[in-house]
Formats: structure tokens, C-alpha cells, sequence
């Protein structure tokens, strides 16, 4: 998972990162970081902004 994909793990402890858990299949949680994304969005980040929409 590249940085300019992911920006919210460049600057996270690898305590925060490893601590992510799978709410329901194939959608992934990280608490620490408040950071929510899908298998989708994993595989292929082209296809989502990186800015949310309002």
C-alpha cells in the first residue's frame, strides 16, 4: 500500500497501523486512526478521491 495512495499510515506508529480490524467481510477498520476503506479501495485506490465530498 503505497503513501500516496494511503496517506494516513505515513506518519502513523506501526502499532496504530497493525491494529485494524474487519467489521464485516472485505471492509476494514483502523480505530486508532479513525481510517475506514474497502477491499476496492485497497486494490484499486485509482478509482477513489482521496478527498472526501461534501
Amino acid at each position: 500500500m503505497p503513501y500516496a495512495d494511503f496517506p494516513w499510515f505515513k506518519d502513523a506508529p506501526v502499532g496504530k497501523v497493525l491494529n485494524v480490524t474487519e467489521p464485516t467481510p472485505g471492509h476494514f477498520f483502523w480505530p486508532d486512526l479513525d481510517v475506514d476503506l474497502g477491499i476496492e479501495s485497497i486494490e484499486h485506490p485509482e478509482r477513489f478521491s482521496l478527498v472526501a465530498k461534501s
